[in-house]
């Protein structure tokens, strides 16, 4: 795992893209293609000073392989094509991650973005200030994007949380 003031380094970019594609995803039901690219930039322009320089590269081995399984699943219906984008740009920034913690965190996050979607999308309140997003209308569709952009904001700031 990072280290925690490489976590902090690393959250700086990463959490105003993740809430930007997270936000796009709820309303249009999209994750913008600058969003990805931005994301994808983080990890070329500050990977090399944060992790030895073997592991940087094998970020982008891990960028390159998440990018495949991505399309595989759009190509299966499984996945939205922005999603897959957005989940390989951020691929970099776990490598070197505990998989155990990782995968927790991805579960963490995929069960409860889904369920605090779908508790926004029941409150009258919160669907009066967002008429127009796409994602509560759309009961067969979930905007992964929230889940993804949790996903990489709380595996930073476990890592920068102390350990023990």
């Amino acid at each position: 795992m990072l280290e925690p003031t490489d976590a902090m380094i690393l959250l700086v970019p990463v959490l105003p893209i993740a809430i930007w594609a997270a936000l796009s995803d709820l309303k249009r039901m999209k994750i913008p293609n600058a969003s990805v690219l931005a994301m994808a930039a983080v990890w070329p322009l500050l990977g090399w000073y944060l992790v030895p320089m073997s592991a940087w590269l094998w970020g982008f081995a891990l960028m390159a392989i998440v990018f495949v399984a991505g399309f595989l699943l759009y190509l299966t219906g499984t996945f939205g094509a922005g999603d897959a984008k957005f989940g390989a740009a951020m691929a970099g920034l776990f490598v070197g991650g505990n998989i155990g913690e990782i995968l927790l965190i991805i579960f963490v996050c995929m069960v409860g973005s889904l369920f605090i979607h779908r508790l926004l999308r029941s409150l009258p309140v919160v669907r009066n200030a967002t008429p127009d997003w796409e994602s509560w209308t759309k009961r067969r569709y979930f905007p992964f994007g929230l889940a993804l952009s949790s996903i990489v904001i709380f595996y930073l700031l476990a890592a920068i949380w102390p350990q023990g």
